[in-house]
């Protein structure tokens, strides 16, 4: 990779980290091939990305960016794992994490905030955006139905009036 191709990386990792909402950062040491489509596969799913970075490379494209306190991290067989959702890297990175010991967790940021491991396995503890999405309409839909009930329930009951009067006429 030639200087220009580096440079290149560096603006683009840095305009896609500006983007972001949220960043994990990794340490993927003895994943296989395999492992790692099954990683990237349900970060997908999840609506997150995972890339593996270079740590010279990815320390210069997190200059002057929110994310520039996780400098640190980058040592070692780095990976990073991001997603505008606040909750989908997070939650991504720590369910694969629990079934594989190969990739450990090492901390990240949510805007500007940094995060330890504890910190990042409580936000993947939490719903993500389509799921909270799905509860509000959920809630939404809730007195809707009921109103329908509770306006449908009278005239349910004056028919049943009505029919048991008519059965007990038809019986006299």
């Amino acid at each position: 990779m030639d200087r220009t191709e580096k440079e290149g990386l560096v603006a683009s990792m840095h305009q896609m980290l500006e983007d972001m909402s949220i960043v994990v950062v990794t340490h993927y040491s003895g994943l296989t091939v395999a492992e790692m489509g099954d990683l990237r596969d349900q970060m997908r799913e999840a609506g997150a990305n995972f890339k593996v970075t270079k740590n010279r490379l990815t320390r210069r494209a997190l200059e002057g960016t929110k994310y520039q306190p996780l400098e640190s991290f980058f040592q070692g067989p780095t990976a990073i794992a991001y997603s505008e959702d606040p909750v989908a890297a997070a939650k991504a990175a720590v369910n694969f994490a629990k079934t594989n010991d190969k990739l450990i967790v090492l901390g990240g940021a949510l805007g500007e905030e940094q995060l330890d491991v504890t910190r990042v396995e409580e936000l993947a503890s939490l719903p993500s955006m389509d799921e909270l999405r799905g509860k509000i309409v959920g809630m939404l839909k809730t007195p809707a139905t009921r109103i329908a009930g509770v306006l449908q329930a009278p005239a349910g009951q004056i028919a049943r009036v009505l029919g048991a009067r008519a059965a007990s006429g038809e019986a006299a």
